[in-house]
């Protein structure tokens, strides 16, 4: 137990580390934010990190799709208790930096990512299914790319810019509306085998994912391919 603390804390200070050397770094257009500058690479930080950890995981121990709850490695236990500490250190960060008007919602996700892969972590439990909402962040990658070259000021018609806004809107809907359908799923098909607490605990994260992940992804379809689809028209 105490090992497992001292990843977490260990984690979230050498992201809060990480973050705060970024901010120096911003290119001119991004001055006017710092905080987001270095938020948004943190978090790319993390999710090159986690998304690539979790499947390498399930590459490397494939047993363990095999059994979502005790089924892992030592490795992706680990991985979770870096990702958590991950999400303590930005929610700290973001309800630092920000109003409540501002972060409620990603406030509200981390709240929720935190419950549930601190139940995982402590409990040893529920690792495998842990490591398949990891795979959400190989979309987040691009997602924070994305953000990142906005804020650097790189046109919508640029090159770089276009590629990103394609592998983030493909990824998304692979990696996390694919990946969080599926997760509901398994929890409705294996309802006998998975106790009442952690039942509900997942599927209550997941009527709540699911949801916001969807209204996400309407406003990045609206945003990077209807409305510049629109612009082109009024040219």
């Amino acid at each position: 137990m105490e090992s497992g603390v001292a990843l977490v804390g260990a984690s979230a200070g050498a992201f809060r580390l990480l973050n705060a050397g970024l901010e120096r770094l911003a290119p001119s257009p991004a001055r006017g934010n710092p905080w987001k500058w270095r938020n948004l690479w943190t978090s790319l930080a993390h999710s090159l990190l986690s998304g690539a950890g979790a499947l390498l995981g399930f590459a490397l121990h494939p047993s363990m799709a095999q059994d979502l709850i005790e089924g892992h490695s030592p490795a992706s236990h680990r991985l979770l208790g870096v990702s958590l500490g991950y999400f303590l250190q930005d929610f700290v960060d973001m309800a630092s930096n920000q109003t409540l008007q501002q972060c409620w919602e990603l406030l509200f996700h981390h709240s929720v990512v935190i419950v549930c892969f601190g139940f995982a972590f402590l409990t040893g439990r529920f690792v495998g299914f842990a490591m398949v909402a990891l795979l959400v962040e190989v979309n987040s990658v691009f997602l924070h790319l994305r953000s990142l070259l906005r804020m650097a000021g790189r046109a919508p018609g640029a090159a770089s810019y276009r590629l990103t806004r394609l592998l983030n809107l493909g990824t998304y809907l692979v990696f996390r509306i694919s990946t969080l359908a599926w997760m509901t799923r398994w929890l409705v098909l294996h309802r006998e085998i998975v106790p009442t607490g952690p039942y509900a605990l997942s599927l209550v994260g997941m009527s709540i994912m699911m949801p916001m992940n969807i209204i996400l992804f309407c406003r990045l379809l609206r945003s990077d391919f209807l409305s510049s689809g629109q612009r082109e028209k009024d040219k």
